[in-house]
């Protein structure tokens, strides 16, 4: 996680995200640098917007599915809930459409930490 974190550091600092620069940072953090992991994260991040998907992760409440179910379970009105499920059939086929590269989207970093 270390590594994400100092890939984040350098984003937001305005730092271009390389091998020396991410490799600076978990040293002055005491980190005991793993090159292979650091080429990883870099080539995973190459066409990662990282604002933007800061952006989209924040925009996502920490509930997800299980705080709708349990709105609407405690009450919500029947036009509510067909707006949530309406906005989920929305998502779904906008992910559905989205058959880009998978790495290029950032979801194979969780494979590079174990």
């Amino acid at each position: 996680m270390e590594y994400v974190y100092a890939a984040l550091i350098l984003n937001e600092s305005g730092e271009e995200i390389n091998e020396d620069n991410l490799t600076n940072v978990l040293d002055a953090a005491g980190v005991d640098v793993e090159e292979s992991r650091v080429k990883a994260l870099v080539a995973a991040l190459e066409d990662v917007d990282i604002d933007e998907a800061v952006e989209q992760a924040a925009a996502v409440p920490a509930g997800g599915a299980a705080a709708g179910g349990a709105a609407a379970e405690g009450g919500a009105d029947e036009e509510s809930a067909d707006e949530d499920e309406s906005a989920d059939e929305e998502e779904e086929a906008a992910e559905e459409e989205d058959d880009g590269d998978d790495e290029a989207d950032g979801e194979g970093l969780g494979e590079l930490f174990g």
